[in-house]
């Protein structure tokens, strides 16, 4: 049985993948984060609790590249994770998020 994402994730996989002016994110492209302008973590990626989160579970793994937007990206367990999340219609309506339930149906 796969984990169950907490009511504050699903609350952020539903804000950061939802279609935007016909335009949506891809699960490939993953959950962008910021990076510390300043500071002991200058340059280091910017990690909210929510992902924290998903991250101590072995739901997501972050991706910091050189250069660009380091991502956290979704591990098999959180694809998993996704999977069952798309089964409940409350959870990821798919009038609203069948770009998303299709994409994890080619996964």
């Amino acid at each position: 049985m796969p984990q169950a994402f907490t009511v504050a994730e699903r609350a952020l996989i539903r804000s950061e993948f939802m279609d935007r002016w016909g335009e949506f994110q891809s699960l490939r492209e993953g959950i962008w984060l910021r990076r510390w302008v300043a500071g002991a973590n200058a340059g280091k990626p910017k990690i909210k609790s929510v992902v924290q989160s998903m991250l101590d579970r072995g739901l997501v793994e972050i991706d910091d590249p050189q250069r660009g937007v380091p991502t956290a990206r979704f591990t098999p367990a959180g694809i998993e994770a996704l999977r069952a999340m798309a089964a409940n219609r409350k959870h990821l309506p798919p009038d609203h998020y069948g770009h998303l339930i299709q994409e994890l149906q080619q996964l």
